[in-house]
């Protein structure tokens, strides 16, 4: 295990927790991965001479905040994308709306894996960084992709405000 100033992680982990287990050293691994990605990606860059706009487009950053708030819950909450976090979590209960609740499971990098893909909060930045690169490497399919989304996003808010506005009603 990687040492740290105050011995190692696991060390660290029992300080730090008060009693309750935090996997640090997973969130380092997933810290390490997420930092690797964006390495990767500015290097893949670098070399096929692409750049970052000069400024993001007021438009743009409503677009992709929509879409990144969509594709963050449909990946950590949506019933269809459970397969995906099956490994690291356990489900609970249905929460309505297509969404459910799970608990994660596991210890170490496990846990703190399971903590990310069941957390739309958490997910966000890696959403957000994809659309990033895509509006460095593929900006067109980035904006429909983003704008699909967006439309769903959209939709789902009008289908709940037509459910209260109806229950209310009657």
């Amino acid at each position: 295990m990687a040492r740290t100033d105050g011995g190692t992680v696991h060390s660290l982990e029992r300080a730090y927790g008060g009693g309750e287990r935090r996997p640090l050293g997973g969130y380092l691994f997933t810290m390490g991965i997420y930092s690797s990605i964006v390495a990767a990606l500015t290097v893949a860059a670098r070399r096929t001479g692409r750049r970052p706009p000069e400024r993001i487009e007021p438009f743009d950053m409503v677009l992709i905040g929509i879409a990144t708030h969509k594709l963050s819950r449909l990946l950590a909450k949506e019933s269809v994308t459970s397969v995906l976090r099956a490994p690291f979590t356990r489900y609970v209960r249905a929460t309505g709306e297509s969404e459910v609740n799970e608990q994660v499971r596991g210890e170490g990098v496990r846990h703190a894996v399971g903590e990310l893909v069941s957390c739309p909060f958490c997910l966000a930045a890696w959403v957000a960084t994809g659309f990033a690169a895509g509006l460095v490497f593929l900006p067109r399919l980035t904006r429909l992709t983003a704008a699909a989304a967006s439309a769903v996003a959209t939709s789902d808010f009008l289908q709940l405000l037509y459910d209260r506005a109806k229950s209310s009603s009657g």
